[in-house]
């Protein structure tokens, strides 16, 4: 884009004004709150999961037996869900939480969910672990814990 392109634009949009445009520019404006709900809309299933596996733990331990993964491995399984979707809602190490709940998702796919009459649970847990690696791109945004302690560095 040249100068007189950029000059003519920015001259012919008001400052503090978005539009609504084939690029959704408005998305830019909107990124704070957008990202907050992303983060919770990714967080909520992994909280949930994870206090489910608190109070049925001796059931969820059978289960993974029944699949061929050692109970020993719970508590894990339990701190993961449930811190990392805790650091994703409210957006601490959010990074590094999106890359272990993503490596969660498709371990898990690939566990307990790799056959075709577990095929729709498979495609969730890739198309969630797809959510992560987006997030962990892209990092907690403006509105997160991750950013307020960058303004003390």
């Amino acid at each position: 884009m040249s100068r007189v392109e950029t000059s003519s634009r920015a001259l012919a949009e008001p400052p503090g004004r978005f539009r609504l445009d084939g690029e959704l520019a408005v998305m830019e404006h909107f990124a704070g709150p957008l990202l907050v709900m992303a983060r919770a809309l990714l967080a909520y299933v992994f909280i949930v999961e994870g206090y489910g596996k608190i109070v049925a733990y001796h059931d969820v331990a059978a289960y993974m037996t029944q699949y061929g993964v050692t109970p020993v491995v719970l508590p894990a399984v339990i701190l993961t869900e449930l811190g990392g979707g805790l650091l994703i809602l409210i957006g601490l190490k959010t990074r590094w939480a999106a890359i272990a709940l993503g490596g969660f998702c498709l371990l898990t796919a690939w566990l307990f969910h790799f056959g075709p009459e577990e095929a729709i649970q498979f495609e969730k847990n890739v198309a969630i672990a797809g959510g992560f690696v987006a997030l962990a791109t892209t990092g907690a945004g403006p509105w997160s814990v991750d950013a307020g302690l960058r303004l003390f560095r």
